[in-house]
């Protein structure tokens, strides 16, 4: 079941500014395949690869932490981006900086559900600079069981960037992993994209019985 979209007023793509860094936004929509590696402890748990099958990151786990912390990597294992769970958060919140830091001067943005208790996936993410936090910069919609779900920017729901849909695959590359796409659209930080539906699916992990 695909998320709804209102029909009267769809979606219209808009330019992002860049969050992780301009060198992951390209003028046309970029699809990707996101491959979770089941039943396995291991690291890299996550793979993205592009089109043509070529892994473009990799997420690597941090266990020896108080925090959960996961690492963005590139293909030659170069940091993206850091994001670790916030200890004693009710609304789960997640929290990104830049490269290998945790050092709050390198905040990029974090994430928290909306409400404590919901049927419906429902994600508000702040940007660091927006302190107050009154207005989120981006929000997450949907079904995650379905992996259907839609990143918007801001509050509204036209503004769209990216949404994922569920693959289903018989290729032996899939064998043993479970394969979701995203397709992000013009103008948007891919990167930042893979690090929300990084982030959407830690904060999901747990959660038995709804969506």
């Amino acid at each position: 079941m695909m998320t709804e979209v209102s029909t009267s007023n769809p979606p219209q793509p808009v330019p992002v500014p860049a969050v992780i860094s301009p060198q992951f936004i390209v003028p046309y929509p970029m699809d990707l395949a996101v491959l979770r590696k089941v039943m396995t402890l291991q690291e890299g748990k996550f793979e993205i690869l592009d089109l043509n099958g070529t892994v473009m990151f990799k997420i690597k786990s941090k266990h020896l932490s108080l925090h959960d912390r996961r690492v963005l990597v590139d293909t030659l294992d170069n940091p993206i981006v850091t994001f670790q769970q916030k200890i004693l958060t009710a609304h789960r919140r997640w929290e990104a900086f830049r490269g290998e830091s945790t050092d709050p001067k390198d905040l990029l943005f974090s994430v928290k559900k909306s409400s404590l208790f919901q049927l419906k996936t429902k994600l508000d993410v702040f940007l660091a600079g927006n302190t107050k936090e009154e207005v989120c910069d981006f929000h997450i919609m949907g079904s995650w069981r379905e992996r259907s779900c839609v990143i918007y920017a801001g509050e509204s729901s036209s503004a769209i960037v990216a949404q994922m849909h569920k693959k289903h695959t018989a290729g032996s590359i899939f064998l043993g992993k479970e394969h979701f796409g995203v397709t992000v659209y013009p103008n948007v930080d891919y990167a930042f994209i893979v690090a929300l539906v990084v982030i959407l699916e830690e904060i999901n992990q747990d959660r038995s019985g709804d969506d």
